[in-house]
């Protein structure tokens, strides 16, 4: 066997696959995504095809439209339900925030994120006397920028933008 790796060596601590802690995670959350959707479907698609098939809907539209609702609503149960119940509100916080960002950068036709990598790559390295000098005033920017009226949100700062957007499908935290 030499040469070969043995796949069931990392069960018991054996040989390491070379992938940092972080590429070992980024691949266990996105790289298993296309296995969970098979086990959702084996779990769901049936029982949804019955109910769809069984809902006097006017199109094919509004089925296809039902069913995206029926599988959204069930994998956000399904997430909620997941967590411990003193930290599914924020998850579920964290989760409308992150939509409410994917839906302003929709509506504006931006990238909120590259904008504030933009911005704070013209934070000058030099200007500052250490490396933790530096770090702390990236992190402050990093901060700040999200009440910052932007161009590409009409002057708007991101957050306003943000929670406009989250007011409007009533994901507000009012």
């Amino acid at each position: 066997m030499s040469g070969e790796l043995d796949p069931n060596a990392m069960l018991f601590g054996g040989e390491e696959d070379g992938k940092t802690e972080e590429e070992r995670a980024v691949e266990y959350v996105y790289g298993k995504n296309p296995n969970r959707v098979s086990a959702l479907n084996d779990l769901w698609f049936n029982e949804l095809l019955k109910k769809i098939e069984s809902l006097d809907l006017p199109d094919e539209k509004a089925k296809i439209k039902m069913a995206f609702k029926l599988t959204a609503g069930a994998v956000l149960d399904m997430l909620a339900d997941s967590q411990p119940p003193e930290a599914a509100p924020d998850v579920m916080s964290d989760f409308d925030i992150f939509m409410g960002v994917a839906l302003t950068n929709k509506k504006f036709n931006v990238s909120l994120f590259e904008e504030q990598q933009k911005a704070l790559m013209q934070i000058d390295r030099e200007k500052f006397h250490d490396d933790e000098e530096y770090a702390r005033a990236l992190s402050d920017f990093e901060d700040t920028w999200w009440e910052i009226g932007q161009p590409l949100l009409n002057g708007r700062n991101p957050n306003d933008a943000i929670k406009e957007t989250l007011k409007k499908y009533g994901l507000n935290e009012e």
